[in-house]
C-alpha cells in the first residue's frame, strides 16, 4: 500500500553535520543490492553494526533519468573514525549540516520514490523555501530485518537554504 503525505507530515529541522563512512555504489540501479550485500560485510567487519553507527543513503541522481552507467548512491555509516579508500573503496565523508525538510516514512521502505516526489513536485514548490545544494539522503531509523517490515522507519531529509 502506497502512502499518501501531505503538508503536516514534513518538518523543517536543524541538523547537524554527520561524520560517515561512505561505500559509494555507481551503475545500474538494479545492482544496488550487491553494493549493499558488500557493505553489510563491510560493517560487520568494522564493528559498526546499525544499533551503533547511523544508516544514511545519500541520492545523489535519480534513477529514472540517468543513464543506468552514470547512477551513483552513496551507503553510509555513522562514524567518527576515519577511513581512506580501504581496499572496498569505504572513504570518510560528511553529510553536511543545516536546514532540511524531514519527510518520514513507516512501513515497507524499500521504495523512497514516493516520498522523494512528493517533497520536490508537491511540498516544495508550495512552501517558499529553496533547495541547497546537496542531494536528498535518507536515514534508516529502523530496518527491516532489525523490526518487522511494516515497523520500518526513514527519515527523508531534502536539504533546504
Amino acid at each position: 500500500m502506497q502512502q499518501t503525505f501531505n503538508a503536516s507530515d514534513v518538518t523543517i529541522q536543524e541538523v547537524s553535520p554527520i561524520p560517515v563512512a561512505i561505500m559509494e555504489h555507481r551503475g545500474p540501479p538494479a545492482k544496488v543490492g550487491e553494493t549493499i550485500q558488500q557493505f553489510i560485510a563491510w560493517r560487520k567487519a568494522n564493528g559498526l553494526s546499525p544499533r551503533t553507527s547511523e544508516t544514511f543513503n545519500v541520492f545523489h541522481c535519480d534513477p529514472r533519468t540517468t543513464d543506468p552507467s552514470d547512477y551513483r548512491l552513496d551507503l553510509c555509516a555513522g562514524t567518527e573514525r576515519t577511513f581512506d579508500a580501504d581496499d572496498q573503496g569505504v572513504v570518510s565523508g560528511i553529510i553536511p549540516g543545516g536546514r532540511c525538510a524531514v519527510l518520514r516514512i513507516v512501513g515497507n521502505t524499500d521504495d523512497l520514490e514516493p516520498a522523494a516526489l512528493y517533497l520536490y513536485r508537491d511540498w516544495l514548490p508550495k512552501s517558499g523555501e529553496e533547495a541547497r545544494d546537496f542531494p536528498l539522503y535518507c536515514q534508516r531509523v529502523s530496518f527491516f530485518p532489525e523490526v518487522p517490515e511494516h515497523e520500518a522507519v526513514a527519515d527523508l531529509f531534502l536539504p533546504l537554504k
